[in-house]
């Protein structure tokens, strides 16, 4: 089990992703700058928790469109092989 995020950080982290989602990265090590840059009010605590939350948003987005595509592909084939 992992470590409960507050709502601050959730909060925050979606927001982030949501305004910016093409800037956020799938590594710790780059969003750290990129959040540190946006959240400039924040202490550097929560910054980093920040950048970690947005890093697993950021995967399992990935993966759920990966997946999505994958499903998509196998349908369309699906009905061209019945077609």
């Amino acid at each position: 089990m992992g470590r409960i995020k507050t709502q601050l950080v959730k909060r925050l982290s979606r927001q982030l992703l949501r305004e910016y989602p093409t800037e956020l990265a799938k590594t710790f090590d780059e969003n750290k700058p990129i959040v540190a840059s946006l959240l400039t009010q924040s202490s550097k605590k929560i910054r980093n928790v920040v950048a970690g939350y947005v890093t697993r948003l950021v995967k399992e987005r990935d993966e759920r469109q990966a997946k999505e595509q994958q499903a998509t592909a196998r349908i369309a084939a699906a009905a061209k092989a019945s077609a």
